[in-house]
């Protein structure tokens, strides 16, 4: 025998387990069922497609056995089995790089949530919610040593040879107090038919039937051993949609997603004709944990003829649409088809094609609900942007989808109903771009638009300034950027463009004190109330781009300057016109570009020099 200490993240995982953080107890029975299944799909594959397998005895069943006297409840199938690499591996450390984030975020909040285990790939230590001790006896399929692992949870782990009839697993539970309950035939049946009664393969549970023989003094009590299939083991997505109701289609979700809350929504397709194939999709109520790890796990398994190929294959769907949990069987693959054949199979990216247009229609179906669709924005707006860049065939489709806050309405609205709203000389669809919704409203850039009664759509998610210039165009309307110098052109009058010239001696003035601060100073009449605010020049980068870039480090911005943009008709702009003391006008011309930065949300270079100006031009005025 030989004992290993548990990676540390397991230990971190273990003690929170232990110490009750979820609320279900119940799901550690679930997460053993599927990872049984799990292992009866790999070994059935390898009896379909690997000659060395072809005639291997496979006898495919997941068998459930307890006893109630000793607390004890019995796991076992006839899959594919684990060595003793195989066990340090899967049941001594946890692969998954995002592990260490869900220990911080599970710590961060302190939540109870019953469906984390099944989200982050960690059901097997849900057990020890329930058991004082483990212990699973394992022989791989095509190896003749069979070993038994066993803990208590608390740090180590031993393995040693063991015995065992055939490949598969079996996992004894010691049940502790709060698992004593789990000893019993009713728990058993109800838990598997919510969450495993449509796993693909035979679940039996062995149980003590007691019946009672005769009548008053001669009655006998008689104790029979009996077994009984308590799952459907039916592949539910190839069932008529007629014969479904929506708890089966909820029921397989929660089966396949380990997911307790039912899904948001869910398409089931059945093609027939030139290629026959089944899909089934689900939308999840909330979004993956691991939405935005570079790591993230597939949410879409493949079939071929009913057939387990695989879940780890992110060719399966674009990557914008990767919250997506479901199936997809085909008839017209090959069972031995290879990973590298997956990605370039002409028959898979034309399911894969039909899918997401599939699953657009249903999320365009969705939008009809306006509440219900706000839930669905607030989960999964930024991978819906993701799909604008990265799916030009359905570009337009995802332009229908999208939705932002907006000067004229509460909540969000769509394009669609942006261009309804339009003036009728109104040339283009106006946004800005910004950090915090509040400092956007109160933008100075939004004075002209809100004196016009123009529309502005307000942006204040970092991925927009990325998206939104890519696109460019909805629906042959110009989408355009107020954060830029050129974008209230089209909406100023003769009166304005009067004003604005009568003041170039002024600007020139500034732009001299100014110097390389600035990449210009122009008259503007789209502020109304305020002085002065800074404008992007049509091909640079905006203030909040610059910080992106900057952030990402593989860009040099410090050459980019800003342009000033100066109120012709505001008091302090009148007033500087007769400002005769060269010292004062370089004081009040910087704390004009000063404060436009800040209200941009731009750090200053110097600080003390903005407080120095300021404090000699208070003095001045007192």
């Amino acid at each position: 025998m030989s004992s290993h200490k548990f990676q540390t993240e397991v230990n971190q995982l273990l003690h929170l387990i232990i110490h009750s953080l979820y609320s279900h107890k119940e799901i550690f029975l679930r997460e053993l069922i599927s990872n049984a299944a799990d292992a009866l799909e790999k070994l059935k594959y390898l009896t379909l497609t690997d000659d060395a397998f072809k005639s291997f005895p496979f006898d495919p069943r997941i068998d459930i056995s307890f006893d109630k006297n000793s607390n004890i409840l019995t796991v076992a199938d006839t899959g594919i089995g684990m060595n003793e690499t195989d066990l340090v591996e899967n049941l001594g450390t946890i692969a998954s790089s995002g592990t260490r984030k869900f220990l911080e975020q599970i710590t961060g909040d302190q939540k109870k949530d019953s469906g984390l285990i099944g989200q982050f790939g960690v059901g097997f230590y849900s057990s020890f919610m329930v058991a004082d001790r483990i212990e699973v006896i394992t022989r791989k399929a095509g190896e003749d040593k069979a070993y038994r692992w066993a803990s208590d949870g608390k740090g180590e782990y031993q393995i040693e040879e063991a015995s065992r009839d055939g490949a598969g697993t079996t996992i004894t539970l010691h049940l502790n107090e709060n698992g004593a309950e789990y000893a019993s035939r009713w728990q058993i049946e109800d838990i598997v038919k919510k969450y495993s009664n449509h796993i693909m393969f035979p679940i039996f549970l062995h149980y003590e039937d007691t019946t009672y023989e005769g009548e008053g003094d001669k009655k006998k009590e008689k104790k029979e051993n009996k077994v009984s299939q308590i799952n459907q083991a039916s592949a539910l997505w190839k069932r008529s949609k007629s014969e479904l109701k929506e708890e089966d289609y909820h029921g397989f979700y929660k089966t396949l997603s380990h997911d307790t809350e039912a899904p948001m929504l869910y398409t089931h397709t059945q093609a027939e004709g030139a290629m026959e194939y089944t899909t089934l999709f689900y939308v999840p109520a909330k979004a993956p944990f691991d939405l935005y790890y570079r790591d993230y796990r597939a949410g879409v398994k493949l079939y071929v003829k009913r057939v387990f190929i695989t879940d780890d294959d992110r060719e399966l769907m674009p990557t914008y649409l990767r919250f997506v949990r479901g199936i997809i069987d085909s008839e017209d693959l090959p069972l031995n088809v290879s990973r590298e054949m997956l990605q370039k199979n002409r028959i898979l990216e034309k399911i894969k094609s039909a899918s997401v247009k599939k699953i657009l229609e249903e999320l365009k179906k969705l939008a009809e609900d306006t509440e219900r669709y706000a839930a669905f924005w607030k989960e999964y707006s930024r991978p819906m942007k993701e799909g604008l860049y990265m799916d030009f065939e359905n570009r337009e489709a995802l332009l229908d989808l999208m939705r932002f806050k907006s000067t004229k309405a509460d909540g969000f609205v769509s394009l669609a109903e942006y261009k309804d709203r339009m003036q009728t000389d109104q040339k283009a669809i106006y946004y800005i771009t910004g950090e915090r919704e509040a400092n956007l409203r109160n933008s100075p850039l939004l004075e002209m638009y809100r004196d016009k009664d123009v529309e502005v759509l307000i942006m204040d998610d970092e991925i927009d300034e990325v998206i939104l210039p890519q696109v460019g165009r909805y629906k042959d309307i110009e989408l355009k950027s107020v954060n830029r110098s050129d974008a209230a052109e089209d909406l100023k009058s003769e009166g304005d463009k009067k004003a604005e010239k009568e003041v170039e001696p002024l600007v020139k003035r500034i732009k001299q004190v100014l110097g390389d601060r600035v990449k210009d100073v122009k008259a503007s009449t789209r502020l109304s109330s305020s002085p002065s605010c800074i404008v992007a020049d049509e091909k640079d980068p905006t203030v909040q781009m610059q910080g992106l870039l900057k952030a990402m480090g593989n860009a040099d911005i410090s050459s980019v300057k800003p342009i000033l943009e100066i109120n012709p008709a505001h008091d302090i702009v009148v007033r500087l016109k007769d400002v005769s003391d060269e010292a004062v006008f370089a004081d009040i011309s910087s704390l004009l570009y000063e404060q436009a930065m800040l209200i941009e949300g731009v750090k200053l270079e110097n600080p003390g020099q903005f407080v120095e100006r300021l404090n000699r031009v208070v003095a001045k005025a007192l």
